[in-house]
């Protein structure tokens, strides 16, 4: 009789947990923190596209900054690479936060930037960064994005903002690696994710610590272009080890060994030394000198 009352309980308990579980909905109305309160979205008009709030914060700390915005327009047949950001944040190895970043070459079109600021070099470089989306006062917990306790955005900003936030301010390491993949895939790649981002303003979705991150996102676009490009791996789900896998697949375009693309690859200190420059897009690629 009491295996059947702790089978009874068990099996209530179960259906309580499920219930509660689903019962959470997504939603863009939250108090988020000001750095994520705005989500991004793109126009396309033919092989144009107008981008709508493209973050370039300017940090004093992590936590002292001003949010800004502007609103750009790109040519996407000036697209010319992807590169794939890897930024380890933790004594854990597997823990990283990865995203895309992507180049524009060749003569810019009429941009959008704000009154008085003229286009740069940096504005031919984007980044695309699928982020937990915080709450005020809330942290991250790898438990939590089991939980939907999180909702997720993709934040498109500048690189002295996405990356430049990480390396100088956070001081993590931060690696930017050079994708292998012709033009046309990563323009497509960019659009893929462009409208996934227009996607979440009227259908927010939850993070998952499993399904849906950083880098099951960025597999999922790959895989959505060229499918089986990137088989599961453990490496997916610690991030940490991603470039790795990434070097494996033939993703990294280099000829260095694999033993040598940390190394080579790393962009701190340049980030440092251009931290406050306009070419620090050029910069922290070693196409500029100080």
């Amino acid at each position: 009789m009491a295996k059947r009352r702790w089978t009874v309980g068990t099996v209530v308990a179960m259906l309580a947990l499920g219930a509660a579980w689903s019962l959470p909905r997504p939603s863009n109305d939250r108090p988020w923190i000001p750095n994520q309160a705005v989500l991004p979205e793109a126009e396309f008009l033919g092989d144009t596209v107008r981008i709508r709030d493209v973050r370039n914060t300017r940090y004093d700390s992590p936590e002292d900054y001003q949010p800004r915005y502007d609103d750009r327009t790109y040519d996407l047949g000036r697209l010319t690479r992807a590169w794939f950001v890897v930024e380890p944040f933790s004594d854990f190895g597997g823990a990283a936060h990865t995203f895309l970043s992507f180049e524009f070459g060749g003569s810019p079109i009429a941009g959008t930037l704000p009154s008085g600021e003229s286009r740069t070099a940096d504005s031919d470089f984007i980044s695309i960064s699928v982020e937990v989306r915080k709450e005020v006062g809330e942290s991250f917990s790898p438990l939590g994005g089991l939980l939907k306790r999180y909702e997720i955005m993709y934040v498109v900003a500048d690189e002295r903002d996405a990356i430049g936030l990480r390396a100088n301010h956070r001081q993590d390491d931060v690696y930017l690696y050079p994708v292998a993949a012709p033009p046309d895939r990563v323009r497509a790649l960019f659009v893929s994710m462009l409208e996934m981002a227009n996607a979440l303003r009227d259908h927010p979705q939850f993070y998952n610590t499993i399904t849906n991150t950083c880098t099951t996102n960025i597999v999922g676009h790959v895989n959505e272009l060229v499918p089986g490009r990137i088989p599961w791996s453990p490496r997916i789900l610690f991030p940490g080890y991603s470039d790795r896998l990434a070097y494996d697949l033939g993703l990294v375009d280099t000829d260095l060994p694999y033993e040598a693309i940390r190394e080579r690859f790393r962009i701190n200190d340049a980030a440092r030394r251009f931290a406050d420059r306009e070419d620090f897009s050029a910069g922290i690629r070693g196409r500029v000198f100080p």
